[in-house]
């Protein structure tokens, strides 16, 4: 087949999506900078494309809340196309404010499927300030559900034991709906990424930057398909973007390369 298409959507604010493209570019994959109002006018089609990437950014000034008018744009102008691209098995990322747009458009964690309820939140931070930072991450535990995994989530499938990645946010404490979310989250290997330490153990500020619940950094829906998480992978996708890579040995690759590569693979694969 050709290579992969994907879809950066763009509006006023966002400002990751050079980063975001040029990320996928490296994975191997044609990636398109799309304004938002192009696909609500019907001159682009979702599903002309293999994969979807909400960027990180201030969507509309982060008015109301963050990604909150993004969100809706999702949730109610594009909702038949979005379903339509979730059905057809494509895959989509939030990073950061997509993060938030994709929890606030019902998108993830869509524990009912029906894409109407929403059954989480990011907020403000706990220090109550923009963090800007970097952060050590590791993969959520295995689920103990029926077909849960540890590697649910096709994006972070292989990735180290434990990654290093930048966040900059102000509203990016994750919070259930209840805790009966945040129990199906766990059961079911839904919890992608969480924050630890640099021995891989979890713990509070600054490792956990603003405060999510169970030190929560990135989630998948249940196929695995539909990603988001706070921290920047294409921030750090070459070694010299490391803050460190003068004093240690630099890997060729940045650790967030891999969330790229994986999504690539898979949609080559199954698509």
């Amino acid at each position: 087949m050709g290579k992969i298409k994907v879809i950066i959507i763009r509006t006023a604010g966002t400002n990751c999506d050079e980063e975001t493209a040029y990320a996928f570019q490296l994975a191997g994959a044609d990636a398109a900078l799309v304004h938002i109002n192009e696909v609500t006018r019907g001159e682009r089609d979702l599903n002309g494309y293999h994969i979807m990437a909400i960027p990180g950014g201030f969507t509309y000034g982060d008015d109301i809340a963050s990604g909150k008018i993004l969100a809706n744009e999702f949730k109610f102008e594009l909702k038949h196309q979005m379903r339509k691209f979730v059905k057809d098995g494509r895959l989509i990322i939030g990073i950061c404010n997509g993060f938030q747009v994709l929890v606030k458009s019902g998108f993830l964690p869509n524990l009912n499927g029906s894409f109407e309820s929403i059954e989480a939140t990011l907020t403000i931070n706990d220090s109550a300030k923009f963090e800007d930072r970097w952060v050590y991450l590791k993969k959520g535990a295995r689920g103990k559900g029926q077909g849960a995994s540890k590697d649910r989530c096709v994006w972070t499938k292989g990735i180290g034991d434990i990654i290093y990645l930048p966040v900059a946010h102000g509203e990016g404490k994750f919070m259930p709906g209840n805790r009966d979310i945040m129990k199906r989250l766990k059961n079911e290997g839904m919890i992608a990424l969480e924050y630890v330490d640099e021995n891989g153990r979890k713990k509070g500020y600054p490792h956990n930057p603003n405060g999510s619940i169970d030190n929560i950094a990135g989630i998948c829906d249940n196929t695995g398909r539909i990603f988001g998480l706070m921290p920047h992978p294409e921030r750090h996708i070459t070694c010299f973007q490391h803050p460190r890579w003068t004093r240690k040995n630099a890997k060729k690759e940045g650790d967030g390369l891999a969330i790229f590569r994986n999504g690539v693979a898979f949609a080559k694969k199954n698509l």
